[in-house]
């Protein structure tokens, strides 16, 4: 059985670009398109609740991936 998993980063590109793993609400899926609008969803709620200055003064901003992995 093939599962996909959601990795989220919150990063800033001040004073560089540091990213660090975040949790997320659900990080498992049947498929890449599942995780995929999830991981949409999740990054939209997550900057949505940060203040403008705060995103904007930190460029703080969202990375995430989907990965597969077989659970044997």
């Amino acid at each position: 059985m093939i599962k996909v998993f959601l990795f989220m980063y919150i990063c800033s590109m001040v004073p560089g670009n540091e990213c660090q793993l975040i949790e997320t609400k659900i990080n498992e899926f049947n498929d890449m398109y599942d995780c995929t609008i999830s991981g949409y969803k999740q990054s939209n709620e997550l900057i949505s609740s940060l203040s403008r200055d705060f995103v904007n003064q930190q460029e703080a901003h969202i990375k995430f991936m989907c990965v597969k992995q077989l659970i044997i």
